[in-house]
């Protein structure tokens, strides 16, 4: 059975700190990326801060970025609703198993094998690194629905194919989405800091990028807007 320890800002800061063994200092975040990171930990789901929203969305234009780049900074981030479906299906997966269902295993069939070889190639690259991080859900995904299956990777590729933004900014903003206190998400949180490095971000840009997710708010609620009839 998977169990869930807590996991702690502190413990990402480490293991941050444990993957970027090796790194050099490099430069901090400029004026503008900083400002992008601030709106992408307020706009995410795990902390929705309205006024946060508001506020850095302002800085982020002050400090140059377009309104092409702040844009591609909320279609990045609402892709966290995607740990969703990455826990819950591979959990579902192991739950089925447990109960005695074994339709989950076995060969896939022709039409899953196209989709697989479609979305995931020859499973090398990216997505090994992805699959180990999170073992089990790109199977578990294929076998209980393949048009979940192949809406997560036309999803996912969305804000990777607007080109606004760098793919470095991009991995900051999504490494300090995924080290917010409200969200900790350590899978996405080592995926996210690996590719920042390859991508060429040192020891101060992560770390800088992962201490403004540290002061993200926690999620207050959305209120409504407009009153009810």
């Amino acid at each position: 059975m998977m169990t869930n320890p807590i996991v702690t800002v502190e413990d990402l800061r480490a293991e941050a700190l444990t993957l970027l063994n090796g790194a050099a200092d490099g430069d901090g975040l400029d004026s503008r990326v900083a400002a992008l990171v601030r709106l992408a930990v307020h706009a995410s789901v795990a902390t929705l801060d309205g006024d946060g929203i508001d506020w850095t969305m302002r800085r982020a234009l002050e400090a140059g970025a377009t309104a092409a780049q702040v844009h591609e900074t909320l279609v990045l981030v609402s892709g966290l609703g995607m740990h969703t479906l990455i826990e819950g299906s591979r959990r579902l997966a192991s739950v089925l198993r447990e109960n005695g269902d074994t339709s989950l295993d076995g060969p896939l069939d022709d039409s899953r094998i196209a989709l697989r070889h479609r979305f995931e190639g020859n499973g090398g690259g990216y997505w090994r690194r992805f699959d180990r991080e999170t073992p089990g859900f790109l199977d578990s995904l294929l076998r209980l629905s393949p048009e979940a299956y192949e809406a997560f990777f036309t999803y996912c590729a969305v804000p990777w194919r607007m080109d606004a933004l760098g793919a470095l900014d991009k991995e900051l903003l999504s490494l300090a989405s995924d080290a917010t206190p409200g969200h900790r998400y350590q899978p996405g949180l080592r995926v996210h800091v690996v590719n920042a490095i390859r991508l060429g971000a040192g020891r101060k840009a992560v770390l800088q990028a992962l201490e403004i997710a540290a002061t993200a708010p926690p999620h207050r609620g959305v209120p409504g807007h407009r009153k009810p009839a």
